[in-house]
């Protein structure tokens, strides 16, 4: 078994850097949804509504879904964060960014 990812310590770390990153009500642009068998399509923009304690984006897509965004394994760009309306972030997060 992989010690590694059983460390509480880790999935702490992700949850904090998730909220510290991605607050609510960040708009984001999905890039690629890689792993998942029905992803949601490319180009769909959401808005992050909150974040899991594996530090995966709880998504309130656009397109009326809601599938998780897993920052680390998922492709997408940053369009807003709230707070920050003068100038929005353009920062796009490819596989592996978070890990």
């Amino acid at each position: 078994m992989d010690h590694y990812l059983d460390n509480p310590d880790r999935w702490a770390y992700r949850r904090a850097y998730a909220e510290r990153n991605y607050p609510v009500g960040t708009r984001i642009r999905l890039l690629a949804m890689p792993d998942d068998p029905n992803p949601i399509p490319a180009g769909t923009c959401g808005t992050v509504v909150a974040v899991d304690d594996a530090g995966q984006l709880l998504m309130q897509w656009d397109n009326g879904r809601s599938l998780s965004l897993v920052p680390g394994a998922d492709s997408f760009e940053v369009l807003e964060r709230p707070g920050h309306r003068d100038a929005p972030a353009r920062t796009a997060h490819r596989n592996g960014d978070a890990r």
